[in-house]
């Protein structure tokens, strides 16, 4: 698979939501505050998790999915692995977490906002159109996934899939 697929949707998809539109929000308001000392350890954390996170998605969707994380070119098969026997989202989750740790280190209520903002806008978009879409192109191993596996918030163990459930084993 083409390093260069991952790359363009990297960087028209999470790149576009984590850094152009929080540097233009920044350049935009200016409206950083000070309070440093408790907060850098704060982004610090979460930076290093939504990054984590986002490389494992990616690497994830190239290896056992086959495909990237764009729409237009996704996943021909079914990720039950790594992360994602914990949560259904890790992309999502990974962006959150990078986003609030730019809002953190910058002290920005604006940057703040922007997190919401996109976190509305999938929590919206997710359960009306993805999973709709996720249900018709696996079927019953993906809704047994659903049941199992939450969306926003990790499960604390792994979820293991039963043998006739639809799903590929690890």
């Amino acid at each position: 698979m083409s390093i260069w697929r991952h790359l363009r949707a990297v960087t028209l998809l999470p790149a576009m939501v984590t850094i152009v539109v929080p540097t233009a929000i920044l350049l935009a308001r200016r409206d950083a505050h000070g309070g440093w000392k408790l907060r850098v350890p704060l982004a610090v954390a979460l930076l290093a998790a939504g990054v984590t996170l986002m490389v494992s998605t990616v690497r994830l969707f190239a290896t056992a999915g086959r495909g990237t994380l764009a729409p237009w070119d996704p996943t021909q098969r079914l990720v039950v692995r790594g992360v994602y026997r914990h949560v259904r989202n890790p992309m999502i989750t990974g962006v959150l977490c990078i986003l609030v740790a730019e809002a953190a280190a910058f002290g920005s209520l604006a940057l703040l906002g922007w997190s919401a903002l996109f976190f509305i806008v999938n929590a919206v978009y997710i359960p009306l159109v993805e999973e709709p879409g996720l249900e018709r192109r696996f079927g019953e191993g993906y809704r047994v996934y659903k049941r199992n596996v939450p969306r926003w918030l990790p499960r604390r163990t792994p979820w293991r899939a039963e043998p006739n459930a639809g799903i590929l084993p690890e």
